[in-house]
């Protein structure tokens, strides 16, 4: 009888099970496979024919259930095919799972056993049967009496699996219920996969395995992903820094792999936000490796950055973040500071770096990110920007010459916000918002981080600072309410704009034109800053180029309309105007003045066709205080520059200033003419010429009238008030640095003008300069009998580029035709330490605030020029005349010159290395010690040190006669500024250990500072070439030999004992990354500890009270222990056995010590006399 579909189902719907299962035995085992086959093939009626299958073929009865076996046998690989339909091959796999329950345990066994022979043999790549498969090892894990394969179906050769059914297998897995075990060795095996796979096949994959890790194992899932990424990142810069080279082996393609790593990012992201178990495990694990100095990744940056966005983690995140960088910053400059670390640790991976390129892979799409980075930046650079000190001074420098962590991470943050602004165009409006925001806000700290971040911003993208330019002229008009540094540096960034922005320049004017009537005096100097900015930068027709006019903006840069507004005849008058405002400044207080002065030099250099306006304006200005009458002394009216308001007197016009800007104005301007840089028109120039004749002839009338005028005509002599509890002394400590100041700026006047032609007019600048120094020394002699001073002593007024001139001249110009002229300076003591003091003064100032005052003092180029030539001036004059030669010719009051020179290279070099540090080799090139010319490269290093190490060994191989402490001091602080610059690996600086040593050991003056120095300088040295524990070992012998048990060594040997602290803390940090050998161990428990614990027993006895390292030390020690002990532990070996643990720590009684006590004590009790009441007892030291 023939058996079809129809009658199978049309008998199914019958309640006649019999004739069903009879009709069904008739059928082979082929027929019923075709049957199917075809069935399913035409999409019709599949599933009821499975159906009627099943009702027929009860699990009862043996041949029932195999033909049920039968089915799922056939459906499975015929499922798998891929020749049905997708819903006909969902319904046979759901029809199939609501009846894997009722198969017996075989059956299950034998359908687990099919499953895994086809993943082995790779025939389950579509998947669409996987979903069976959890189902059955269900059911088979609830037969209690079958153990099939002893729970290793998949894992028996994990090796044949194939990568295209990876994914499939992983999300089957999910219903899959598994042993701890057995979870790990399939994730495992999963991440080992990811090698095999496409890189597109991996983010589902990832996605899988997290939903997987719900089950456990979420460190270990965390930790493969990252490892993951972090190793085709590795493989990415390899590639990159080979080049083509290796053209077989290539590694995925950059940009497919950073928008993998984004999609991969948001899927741990999305996980996270729904298993918190998860953020804290992610968390936990970077902490863990950070400890074990595993370092972070791109990737996991990227990744923190984005579960940032998560409010609960924001904070977490970025405290970890910012904890990070700093210790990566702080873990670098000790590894640097040590050649023993860098050969007993691996280099640190640099942090900034990373953060770096995470900001370059954001571009790919990452908007997840940026908002992370921006926080991050501003994070950053609000934790570790500079701080206000005491009176609003500085802390920190700025981010060209970071050298600390914390200036380094400030500036890791602006590296972050700038790459940001040009690579995220949405987040560009944020960032300039909260720039220029901190610029209003935070008045009370520096802002400078936040001025250098908006001005690199400016150079990098002006265009783009246009598209925002209403946010800029929104800040503009908080200008008079901010501080008046806070004005300069917001106005000299912006610059660039406001020359191609016609809105911006005009609300900025309208603004300093408010703001110069302003009752806020800050708000007025900020009036006057903003004006000289505009006048500096926006040149008329014929001004002289100059380099300090120049700007980095180029066209190509912007683009923009300048020639149709913005032509020269136009900022004519624009400039014109602006100077008319100005005027008005010349009747307001002191400080707006002292403003306008100082700015009208830089602005006619760069502006020169405003010399004419600004030259009269001067004149009229000077002639309000000139005496025209030529009898009349002072030729200056002095009382009409102060002003008094009840009994308070304050410096109304600073004339001394206005003097010596006329002063540098005139003669720039004269020397411009000289050179033939004159003006087309004929009027200006006689006009011009007028006022200069005017002009050097009031300065000739006011230097001879000085000369002559005395004390007594200033009101001020020996016997004057100096107080400031008086308005009297206010008064006269106002006229003496009022008259102090036109001294020197009439002393650079005639120096300069004087040519060397004539001798008079030197002997003119001496005596000007005796007048200078009579004041000077009255206001000392005040200060030294402790009288209250109006201020410290005043700035000098000469110019940086004048005292280069003047040092010059006077040591080392041997020009015949000058000989008589300079002599007469030469003369003077006084006049060459004064020169060489003023010298000092720049310096200083110019290591504190990065300018000094006067021309070109804002200009880095020229002062750095005028640096070197005065260095090398000194540094001739103190090699070629030294101090012993100096003192021997005669004795004078004060400090000798050489020592000055010396002061001052000191000053120089301490002052290039923090302003200048990529230019030392330039600076050190430069120098001519020998007058032979310039020494060129490193070999000029060398000369340089020899030059105070010649002079240091004939200063410690001479007698105690002539031995000079403070020179030796110099020349040793010196010289350790110096090793500073030196390369540890180059042979200079191994010929500069040796003559260290030599000199240490050869040493034997008792001058405790410059034994404290040279010590310092030899282990600085010693530390960076070489461990330091043998130079340590030679001299604690030499010590020893010499002195014996000296307790003062111990006192002098703090810094020594801290560094054997350091020692240990290093070796509790090596107990921790690298894996102990039981030999050192063994080493430091009979060699290192010990010696420790009795250097630590006679410190104690000795000199306990006057150390403070020995707590530190013992500290140490107990932490080197405790991680020996967490060691042993882990690696389950007994490295304690050789730790010797001591009670050189413990309270303890000095047996000796009591007994002589005790036999005092009762002698002193014997021999009381009973009728004397309240002796004393004697205290009993224990020790």
């Amino acid at each position: 009888m023939k058996v079809t579909v129809d009658k199978i189902l049309s008998l199914s719907e019958s309640d006649g099970v019999d004739e069903l299962q009879k009709h069904l035995a008739l059928l082979s085992d082929d027929q019923l496979t075709t049957m199917l086959t075809n069935s399913a093939l035409k999409g019709k009626d599949t599933g009821i024919l499975i159906k009627a299958i099943f009702k027929g073929s009860p699990v009862s009865v043996s041949h029932g259930a195999n033909r049920r076996l039968l089915v799922y046998k056939h459906c499975i690989p015929l499922c798998e095919s891929g020749d049905l339909q997708t819903e006909v091959a969902s319904d046979i796999i759901g029809l199939l799972m609501l009846e894997t329950h009722s198969l017996p345990g075989h059956a299950l066994a034998t359908l687990a056993s099919l499953y895994v022979d086809a993943i082995k043999v790779g025939e389950m790549n579509s998947g669409r049967s996987l979903e069976l498969f959890p189902t059955i090892l269900t059911a088979l894990a609830a037969t209690e009496a079958l153990a099939y394969g002893k729970g290793k179906l998949l894992f028996a050769k994990p090796k044949l699996w194939d990568p295209q059914c990876v994914i499939h297998l992983t999300t089957m897995f999910r219903d899959v219920p598994l042993s701890a075990e057995e979870l790990q060795f399939l994730i495992e095996k999963i991440l080992r996969m990811f090698l095999k796979l496409d890189l597109q096949e991996i983010p589902p994959l990832i996605y899988q395995l997290l939903l997987l890790s719900a089950k456990g194992c979420k460190k270990l899932v965390l930790e493969g992903i990252i490892s993951y990424f972090k190793k085709q990142d590795q493989l990415q810069k390899e590639e990159q820094r080979n080049g083509d080279e290796d053209v077989e082996v290539q590694t995925i393609p950059q940009d497919q792999l950073r928008h993998v790593e984004g999609t991969v990012i948001l899927h741990i992201v999305f996980a996270i936000r729904l298993d918190h178990e998860l953020s804290r495990e992610f968390l936990k694990n970077l902490k863990v490796n950070m400890a074990h100095s595993d370092p972070l990744c791109p990737f996991s940056i990227a990744l923190l950055l984005s579960v940032a966005r998560i409010q609960r983690y924001e904070e977490q995140v970025f405290e970890f973040l910012k904890g990070t960088i700093t210790k990566n910053f702080k873990d670098d400059q000790i590894q640097h500071s040590s050649k023993f670390l860098q050969e007993l640790l691996p280099q640190c991976n640099s942090i900034s770096n990373m953060i770096l390129d995470t900001v370059k892979n954001s571009v790919f799409g990452w908007d997840h990110v940026t908002q992370g980075l921006v926080q991050l930046g501003f994070i950053l650079m609000d934790s570790f920007g500079p701080k206000a000190g005491a009176f609003g001074k500085v802390t920190e420098g700025t981010s060209s010459t970071a050298k600390t962590p914390n200036q380094l991470a400030c500036r890791l943050g602006g590296q972050v916000l700038l790459e940001s602004f040009m690579m995220h165009e949405p987040i560009r409006g944020e960032i300039l918002e909260q720039v220029l925001n901190r610029l209003v806000t935070k008045t009370a700290s520096p802002v400078t981080h936040f001025i250098d971040l908006l001005s690199s911003i400016v150079m990098s993208a002006p265009m783009i600072l246009l598209e925002s330019s209403s946010k800029v002229t929104e800040t503009f008009d908080q200008l008079s309410y901010l501080p008046l540094s806070t004005v300069q540096g917001l106005l000299k960034a912006v610059q660039p704009l406001l020359k191609v922005s016609m809105s911006m320049k005009d609300a900025l004017i309208l603004v300093l034109r408010k703001a110069m009537f302003s009752s806020n005096l800050d708000g007025r100097k900020s009036a006057v800053a903003g004006f000289l900015l505009l006048l500096k930068n926006f040149r008329i027709l014929g001004s002289l180029a100059s380099s300090q006019a120049s700007q980095a903006i180029t066209s190509s840069q912007v683009q923009a309309d300048v020639h149709s507004r913005y032509n020269t005849a136009a900022n004519e008058a624009f400039c014109l105007e602006i100077l008319s405002s100005l005027r008005r400044c010349l009747n307001q207080q002191a400080d707006v003045r002292l403003m306008l002065y100082e700015g009208f030099h830089d602005v006619l250099r760069r502006n020169s066709q405003l010399a004419s306006s600004i030259m009269q304006t001067l004149l009229s200005q000077l002639k309000r205080y000139f005496e025209p009458e030529q009898d009349l002394l002072p030729p200056l009216k002095l009382e009409s520059c102060i002003s008094a308001h009840g009994d308070q007197v304050f410096i109304q016009e600073p004339l001394a200033h206005l003097l010596c800007c006329t002063v540098h104005c005139l003669l720039w301007n004269q020397n411009i003419q000289s050179g033939g840089n004159v003006s087309d028109d004929d009027d200006d120039e006689d006009e011009e010429g007028g006022v200069q004749s005017e002009l050097h002839a009031i300065l000739k009338s006011i230097t001879k009238r000085m000369i002559k005028s005395e004390l007594e005509d200033f009101e001020l002599d020996k016997c004057a008030e100096f107080s400031t509890s008086s308005s009297v002394g206010v008064k006269n400590s106002i006229y003496a640095v009022l008259v102090m100041g036109l001294n020197e700026v009439l002393m650079e006047y005639n120096f300069i003008t004087a040519n060397y032609n004539s001798k008079n007019h030197f002997e003119d600048i001496l005596e000007l300069f005796k007048r200078y120094h009579k004041v000077s020394e009255i206001l000392k002699e005040r200060a030294g009998k402790g009288r209250p001073m109006s201020s410290k002593t005043s700035r000098s007024l000469l110019s940086l580029g004048f005292i280069s001139t003047l040092l010059t001249a006077l040591f080392r110009d041997s020009t015949q035709s000058r000989e008589e002229s300079l002599s007469v300076l030469r003369s003077s003591g006084d006049f060459l330490r004064y020169s060489v003091s003023v010298a000092l003064q720049k310096i200083q100032q110019l290591e504190e605030t990065g300018h000094t005052d006067g021309p070109e003092g804002q200009s880095p180029d020229k002062t750095f020029r005028h640096l070197c030539d005065i260095t090398s001036v000194l540094m001739w004059r103190y090699t070629n005349v030294p101090s012993t030669v100096e003192d021997a010719g005669k004795k004078e009051k004060g400090q000798s010159v050489s020592l000055l020179c010396l002061e001052g290279l000191l000053r120089v070099f301490t002052t290039v290395l923090q302003r200048y540090p990529t230019r030392m080799s330039n600076f050190l090139s430069s120098l001519d010690v020998s007058g032979e010319g310039e020494a060129e490269g490193e070999g000029s290093d060398l000369t340089e040190q020899t030059a105070f190490y010649i002079p240091l060994m004939n200063q410690l191989s001479g007698g105690e006669e002539e031995f000079n402490s403070k020179e030796a001091q110099l020349l040793v602080s010196i010289l350790s500024v110096l090793s500073r610059h030196l390369n540890p690996s180059s042979q200079q600086f191994v010929q500069m250990i040796t003559w260290t040593v030599k000199i240490c050991k050869e040493t034997n003056f008792e001058d405790i500072s410059l034994t404290k120095g040279l010590l310092s300088l030899l282990f600085n040295l010693h530390v960076l070439y070489k461990s330091p524990v043998s130079l340590l070992w030679e001299m604690c012998q030499d010590i020893h030999s010499q002195l014996g048990d000296i307790d003062q060594v111990l006192v002098q040997k703090n810094r020594n004992i801290e560094k054997i602290a350091f020692k240990v803390v290093q070796m509790k940090s090596l107990a921790m990354r690298i894996t102990y050998q039981k030999l050192s161990v063994k080493l430091s428990g009979s060699h290192l500890t010990p010696q420790c614990y009795c250097f630590i027993t006679y410190v104690q006895a000795k000199v306990l009270r006057e150390t403070k390292a020995i707590p530190n030390l013992i500290f140490n020690i107990e932490q080197y222990e405790k991680f020996l002990i967490l060691l042993s532990k882990k690696s389950k070996v007994n490295l304690m056995q050789y730790m010797k643990l001591s009670t050189s720590r413990d309270f303890r009684i000095n047996a000796a010590t009591l007994e002589a006590a005790l036999q005092e004590q009762q002698q002193d009790q014997s021999q009381q006399v009973p009728i004397l009441p309240h002796k004393k007892k004697k205290k009993i030291r224990l020790w």
